[in-house]
């Protein structure tokens, strides 16, 4: 294994590849939790030593018994401590002096319980780490390797049946859960490689865990259950190490409901909710997320078969017309595409079943049950004459029907040896042993032709996600920033910072007279706008504090008068440093880049449409900074606006390379500036016509 790109993850390897597993309290009733590693490491056939603890038993489950860990002969990789709370901070004691290299504590009352359960808690790790020990928990289910057998969990999910080995790992804060999905897993016939609950996460927590299974050379996949992030750097690096590997993650964040994005003077804080933020970093590394445990168990099957098309023409294949047309349906929403087959291939298919759909998806109809030969003959037009690379085959129950299954059996093997390269995805009702037979075939086989479709549609948006950044894509190098200066700042100075970071802003001058405004429109050119100039003043139309379209030095006078004296009637106690003239930009897509301080990942940057529609609509897009303009373009993708950017009903393409340049810039000016720098409104930021760029026409900045 390959671990010098995570090297704690080396030393989370003995709860996974220990030879000598010691459980400390272990118990001779095999239901008790500290009898069920015991019976689990027997059932299983673990070929490493077992090692039972307790000093009141000579033998517990027909293995010898040792008084304490001490007396163990011999070196010990893995303890399972299942003890009462209070004897827990004894037997880490214990295990330390042995030079035991990694602990499991089953025990819960630490820190979920209460304040001195968490200083018990941190007592037990400051122990370990002074002696290089991991500790699992506590109040977890521990860990498997189920390749190893080795189990070092109390769960009985796995007693009488043990998993299939495979290359699905799971990782799963909730040891209930995790339990849960092992489970589920495993009676579906989803191979399985490595399993762990993470529990108080004292010390070993999900991020190393998950590192641990992507680095995993018998890892394809990884499923992770997580309801918080401790550690937001260390998950992210996770994730792009999963990307670098080709490995895809199909997650489930629970605790979607907004903890509460404060609501400050920024848009972008009322907009970005806890849930949509990690929305956002799933996106930028393309993380599957799970909405459902249905969905997270699908996808990870899927992915287990280790094929990740990037074409996304879907070939449709169903003797029901009713079926094809739900999957078609589906694929469309899904993105995929499901081409019209060329007139050659309908022809052909047409002599084959002249009463069929021949379009795609292609009805065979009633035929396809007398005539069995109809399947490799359509199938074969698909996917050589349609260029499609995955295809969903509706069947119904044929799976049931035994003599359908024995004439079946030899044309999917010969399929599944002629395109071993496809993704075939059988929607049917099959008996198990039928359902396993064609899985060891590489075919995948659903009830459900929507879950079917849905997983080919993951398994080609990983693939084209691999595909397209094979290439490291790197954030834009910006010239050195100095620090932030201290307080809160008004317009200008937070247009001039914002410049300095590559963000074009439209030219303004100050102006602290009506003549000093005056003089600044007849330089800069009629006609003019004209704000108030406060740092305590965020939002300038709520205090009457702008003027638009100015067209004269008469307009203009008239205007200072008016908004001086509207912003100190509506905000008495604001702070006056005069105005700010600037030429009226023309016209263009209004658009909002921000920046919020997100409590968990830190800076994370939103677009959006501008002006009053940003709250109006919410069509907004974030992502964690910092990233490169080619994730910046992504990021635009995802708004409902885009085709607006791209140019509607005849109107010129924006300039999206450029909006795509600024927030890229922006999300490494946030990144440098993560420790002081609270929010940023560049509000609007007006997108002209591809190759005339954009231009910021008000900016807002705050600090710690």
């Amino acid at each position: 294994m390959t671990l010098g790109s995570w090297p704690a993850a080396a030393t989370v390897a003995p709860f996974f590849n220990a030879r000598s597993v010691a459980v400390i309290g272990a118990s001779a009733d095999p239901l008790k939790i500290g009898g069920r590693p015991v019976a689990g490491l027997i059932e299983a056939g673990f070929e490493g030593r077992i090692l039972p603890v307790n000093p009141n038993y000579p033998t517990v489950q027909g293995l010898p018994a040792y008084r304490s860990i001490a007396d163990v002969p011999g070196e010990v990789d893995l303890a399972i401590v299942s003890v009462p709370t209070r004897d827990v901070h004894g037997a880490i004691e214990a295990c330390a002096a042995k030079g035991v290299r990694a602990a499991v504590v089953f025990s819960a009352g630490f820190a979920e319980v209460d304040e001195a359960g968490r200083q018990a808690q941190d007592s037990l790790v400051a122990l370990a780490r002074r002696h290089g020990m991991r500790l699992m928990g506590p109040n977890c289910m521990g860990t498997i390797n189920v390749r190893r057998r080795l189990i070092a969990s109390f769960t009985y999910i796995v007693s009488g049946n043990w998993p299939k080995p495979g290359g699905v790992s799971i990782v799963s804060q909730s040891g209930a859960f995790g339990s849960y999905c092992l489970g589920l897993a495993r009676d579906q016939g989803i191979g399985l490689n490595l399993w762990a609950t993470t529990g108080n996460q004292a010390d070993v927590d999900f991020t190393d865990t998950l590192a641990y299974a992507l680095e995993d050379p018998e890892t394809r996949v990884v499923l992770a259950y997580i309801e918080g992030c401790g550690r937001p750097q260390a998950l992210v690096g996770a994730l792009e190490r999963a990307r670098a590997l080709g490995k895809p993650v199909v997650m489930m964040k629970v605790g979607a409901s907004d903890v509460g994005a404060a609501a400050a003077a920024s848009h972008t804080a009322s907009l970005a909710g806890a849930d949509e933020v990690y929305d956002a970093l799933f996106r930028q590394y393309d993380v599957h997320r799970a909405r459902s445990l249905e969905e997270f168990l699908s996808i990870g099957y899927a992915c287990n078969l280790g094929r990740f098309p990037t074409t996304p023409a879907l070939g449709v294949l169903t003797i029901s017309g009713g079926a094809g047309v739900l999957t078609a349906d589906t694929a469309r929403r899904e993105g995929l595409d499901v081409p019209e087959l060329p007139a050659p291939a309908r022809e052909e298919l047409r002599a084959l079943v002249p009463a069929g759909g021949l379009r795609n998806p292609v009805d065979l109809t009633g035929a396809a049950l007398h005539d069995f030969s109809l399947w490799p003959k359509s199938l074969r037009i698909l996917m050589q004459q349609g260029g499609c690379p995955t295809a969903v085959l509706f069947m119904a129950h044929l799976g049931r029907n035994p003599v359908f299954v024995e004439r079946l059996r030899p044309i999917f093997e010969a399929l599944s040896a002629e395109f071993s390269d496809r993704v075939f995805a059988l929607a049917m009702d099959a008996a198990p042993e039928v359902r396993r037979s064609l899985e060891e075939r590489g075919m995948l086989v659903y009830r459900d032709p929507v879950e079917a479709t849905r997983a080919i549609a993951a398994l080609v948006r990983f693939g084209r996600a691999f595909a397209e950044r094979g290439a490291a894509e790197a954030p834009p190098v910006l010239p050195p920033q100095p620090d932030l200066p201290a307080g809160p700042l008004d317009e200008r100075a937070a247009k001039a910072i914002l410049a300095g970071a590559g963000i074009p802003m439209v030219p303004d001058r100050i102006a602290r007279t009506a003549e000093e405004a005056a003089a600044a429109a007849e330089a800069l050119g009629f006609p003019v706008a004209m704000k108030i100039l406060s740092p305590d003043i965020a939002h300038k139309t709520e205090v009457g504090g702008v003027a638009l379209g100015l067209a004269s030095a008469a307009a203009v006078r008239d205007a200072f008068a008016r908004i001086g004296a509207s912003a100190r009637e509506k905000a008495p106690g604001a702070r006056i440093e005069g105005v700010i003239v600037s030429p009226m930009v023309g016209r263009g897509t209004e658009m909002i880049l921000g920046v919020h301080r997100d409590p968990v990942f830190g800076p994370v940057v939103m677009a959006g449409l501008g002006g009053i529609h940003v709250e109006a609509l919410g069509d907004v897009s974030f992502r964690v900074a910092p990233f490169s303009e080619a994730e910046a373009m992504r990021m635009l993708r995802e708004l409902r606006a885009w085709p607006l950017l791209e140019g509607a009903r005849g109107a010129p393409p924006a300039d999206v390379e450029a909006l795509a340049a600024a927030l890229a810039r922006l999300s490494v000016f946030a990144d440098r500036h993560r420790d002081r720098l609270l929010g940023v409104d560049v509000n609007p930021f007006i997108l002209h016509p591809r190759g005339r760029g954009g231009v910021a026409v008000d900016a807002l900045i705050q600090t710690l």
